[in-house]
C-alpha cells in the first residue's frame, strides 16, 4: 500500500495481529510534533474487521499508562480500518534499531508490566505480549498492539490468536483452551524477560517454518531457562511461568525489575 486517507506510507514496519503496520509521514492535520507516526491498517473488511478495529480502539480509550503506545487518530477508507499511533525509532525488543543493553532491556520490559497492570486494572488482557511488541524508548519501553486485548466479562467468546511466532510466547494453558487472565499475561511477560536477557526462547530453537511441529514442540518440551539468567532473574522468570496462584501481578513484576536495575 501506498497509504491510506491523508497518510502517506514510508516503508512497512512488519505484521501485527489481524493487520499491518507501516510508517508515514505526519498529516498537516495531526497536532503533534513528529514528522512521522505509525499507522495500523487493520486486516479484513465487512463485520469483522470492524469488530477487531473498535475492540482495539475501546482498549486504548480505556487505559491511560505512559508506558502504553500513545494512540493519534483512527478512521476508514473504503471499508478498511486504520489508527496512527507515537513511532518510536528505536525498534522493539524483536528488531531494535541497536542491540539495547541489559540493564535497558530490564527497563523495558519493567515499563511493558506496568502497561499491562494498567490494562489489568480495567478489565482488560493483552493477550500477546513478546518481544516485537515491546517499543524501545529512552526510558525503557512502551507496550504496542491491542489486536488480540480481551475484556474480561461473563460469557465472553475469544477468538484468534498470534501468528506462529507468537506461541513460545503464550501461556500453555491459553493454548490448551482456558480463559485469558491477567496472569497469562504475566506468563508472557516472563517469557518476554527470559528472551530479552538471553535472545533464547524457552523451549529452545522452534521450527517456526512448520506451525504443527512448533506446535507440538511446545506442548511436549518443559520450559527450560538459560544459565545466563543468574539466580536473581532466573527465581523471577520461574515465578512468572510458574503456579499460577504463585505468580506476581504484573505491576509486582515490575517493581521486581527495578529493584534489581537499581
Amino acid at each position: 500500500m501506498d497509504g491510506i486517507a491523508d497518510y502517506e506510507f514510508v516503508r512497512s514496519l512488519g505484521a501485527g495481529n489481524h493487520g499491518e503496520f507501516y510508517l508515514a509521514r505526519r498529516p498537516g492535520r495531526l497536532p503533534v510534533e513528529a514528522e512521522y507516526v505509525a499507522v495500523k491498517v487493520v486486516g479484513g473488511t465487512g463485520g469483522d474487521a470492524f469488530r477487531r478495529a473498535t475492540r482495539e480502539l475501546k482498549a486504548f480509550a480505556a487505559v491511560r499508562s505512559p508506558y502504553l503506545v500513545t494512540l493519534y487518530d483512527a478512521g476508514q477508507q473504503g471499508g478498511v480500518f486504520y489508527y496512527s499511533m507515537e513511532y518510536l525509532p528505536g525498534g522493539s525488543l524483536g528488531r531494535p534499531a541497536e542491540p539495547p543493553s541489559r540493564e535497558r532491556a530490564l527497563r523495558s520490559v519493567a515499563c511493558v508490566a506496568h502497561a499491562a497492570q494498567a490494562l489489568h486494572e480495567e478489565g482488560i488482557v493483552h493477550r500477546d505480549i513478546r518481544p516485537g511488541n515491546v517499543l524501545l524508548t529512552d526510558e525503557g519501553g512502551k507496550l504496542s498492539d491491542l489486536g488480540l486485548s480481551q475484556v474480561l466479562m461473563p460469557g465472553a467468546t475469544v477468538t484468534g490468536m498470534g501468528g506462529i511466532g507468537s506461541v513460545e510466547f503464550t501461556d500453555p494453558a491459553l493454548l490448551q483452551g482456558d480463559r485469558p487472565a491477567p496472569a497469562g499475561d504475566v506468563w508472557s511477560l516472563g517469557a518476554t524477560l527470559h528472551w530479552a536477557v538471553t535472545r533464547t526462547g524457552l523451549y529452545g530453537e522452534l521450527p517456526v517454518h512448520d506451525p504443527l511441529l512448533t506446535l507440538r514442540k511446545v506442548y511436549s518440551t518443559p520450559p527450560s531457562l538459560h544459565p545466563g539468567l543468574g539466580p536473581e532473574l532466573a527465581e523471577l522468570v520461574h515465578a512468572c511461568i510458574g503456579d499460577v496462584a504463585g505468580r506476581p501481578t504484573a505491576g509486582g513484576l515490575a517493581d521486581r525489575l527495578y529493584a534489581l536495575v537499581a
